[in-house]
């Protein structure tokens, strides 16, 4: 019997539930605001280049307004009992559940993200996050960071355009739960969400200047960094950046915390259920088109299934639907920017030209936008640059090791130290290896899976500091 092929007909979402103003000011003490000096730059959608908005550019007299305003709300917002500023946090939760598909539509437009893992995944997390802090705010002295631990002041955020919303939600909810007031900075790809929760903190009655909104570019990011009356520094993003910004904190008594690049090993061993470590390869390295700074870029495979797991997995490539980011069947969406694209594929030629086996499936990619198909490259080593250098795109780098200690090593050999993953059906292997893995969260059996109560976060170039679960508190607190 023939073996059916189904097509998918489009089922694409309607972008009709989203409306995008043709401009956005800056988010200063509860109100929208053209930038001082009334500089602006356009936010693209990388699926078709289209022109979304155009977005005010913050400068430093800019910069100094949100700190200002910031500092005055602090001294009410902090004195609040924590029961009230959990009112808070629970009304935004509950606005974003309301407004979810709305937000949905809007990240696959600025971010190129397919819409079911902007709907299924962002969505879900971000209001989980806000949730979850909410019930932490009038129980700090619980948290066993002192009886009664007090906020920091004005915490400056800088996040990263990869999940613009859920990275928000990382900063804000326990800036927020602790007492602190915020100036974020969202990237300048992807901005257009964190203006639409500057509206959803107006239509929950937060008070004004708790949450400063300043879109920009990297010039803003420095500047908020480096304000003399910010407490506190959170960022998001490019091991390079992260260097830069400690920089500027060091010598200063500001708190930091850094959550930056990674080029994690998932690793697969004979005895594994092969079927659903290639699940897990696939959402490891191919979720948001891997722009992931957790993603499984390097699979380490055990010598004795390496054929069978390639077959398998090539098998598994083959149906990854890359296109429309809107369209539900989706699973691939768009780079999200020109500069990344370029990086990816100078990566990739890299990695060619350095001797290992490049493959994709057949894949015809759209006309318009930036567009990159799923690529695994075989025969590569530890020398390799796709093996050493944070590709941030949907390319896996394939090695192989022999004992669990090789595995090991290998793993470990890398400047970075955010994630990891095992698949084995040994729990006592999967423990051993998780123990000596150098790496901030480690995956058994699974992949990419996060929940607010479970703190995140690297060692070494990877960063430091954890966001999420009680220890995420600490980062906002004076302990």
């Amino acid at each position: 019997m023939d073996k059916q092929i189904f097509e998918y007909a489009p089922a694409p979402e309607s972008r009709a539930v989203v409306d995008i103003a043709p401009s956005y000011g800056l988010f200063i003490d509860g109100e929208f605001a053209d930038a001082a000096d009334g500089k602006v730059f356009k936010t693209v959608s990388p699926a078709n280049e289209e022109v979304l908005s155009e977005v005010a550019q913050a400068g430093p007299a800019d910069v100094e307004r949100a700190v200002k305003a910031a500092r005055k709300a602090f001294e009410k917002w902090s004195a609040l009992p924590g029961a009230e500023r959990a009112k808070y946090l629970f009304r935004i939760a509950r606005l974003i559940q309301e407004r979810s598909r709305e937000l949905a539509v809007l990240e696959s437009l600025d971010n190129g993200k397919p819409i079911k893992e902007s709907r299924d995944a962002d969505l879900p997390l971000v209001a989980a996050h806000f949730f979850y802090y909410a019930g932490w705010a009038d129980k700090l002295g619980h948290a066993g960071l002192g009886p009664d631990p007090k906020p920091l002041g004005v915490a400056g955020q800088v996040i990263p355009w990869n999940f613009p919303l859920l990275m928000l939600a990382w900063k804000i909810a326990p800036a927020l739960a602790c007492g602190n007031t915020v100036v974020l900075k969202p990237a300048e790809t992807t901005p257009l969400s964190a203006l639409f929760f500057a509206d959803i903190c107006r239509q929950a009655g937060l008070p004004k200047g708790v949450v400063n909104i300043l879109t920009g570019d990297g010039s803003t990011g420095a500047e908020l960094v480096a304000h003399p009356d910010v407490n506190k520094v959170a960022f998001t993003g490019s091991t390079e950046v992260g260097k830069a910004i400690a920089r500027t904190v060091a010598g200063t008594d500001k708190k930091l915390t850094l959550e930056l690049g990674g080029k994690a090993a998932n690793i697969v061993f004979d005895d594994a259920p092969l079927d659903q470590a290639v699940e897990g390869i696939v959402n490891g390295i191919f979720f948001n088109q891997g722009h992931v700074c957790c993603a499984g870029s390097r699979l380490l495979v055990q010598e004795s299934v390496q054929d069978e797991v390639l077959d398998a997995l090539k098998r598994r490539m083959a149906t990854l639907r890359v296109g429309d980011p809107l369209d539900k069947n989706t699973d691939i969406g768009a780079i999200n920017s020109a500069e990344q694209l370029a990086r990816i594929k100078e990566l990739a030629a890299a990695g060619e030209a350095e001797g290992a086996e490049r493959w994709a499936p057949a894949c015809e990619l759209p006309g318009e936008g930036y567009w990159f198909a799923p690529t695994l490259f075989t025969g590569v080593t530890q020398a390799h640059r796709i093996a050493r250098e944070e590709i941030f795109g949907p390319v896996l780098s394939v090695l192989t090791f022999r004992t669990p200690e090789e595995a090991v090593a290998k793993a470990n050999n890398t400047p970075y130290g955010l994630s990891a993953g095992i698949w084995t059906e040994k729990g006592s292997r999967s423990l051993w290896m998780a123990g000596k893995l150098r790496a901030g969260v480690v995956w058994s059996n699974t992949f990419n899976k996060f929940d607010p109560a479970s703190p995140f976060g690297g060692y070494k170039e990877s960063g430091f500091g954890r966001e999420g679960g009680r220890h995420g508190l600490e980062a906002y607190l004076n302990v």
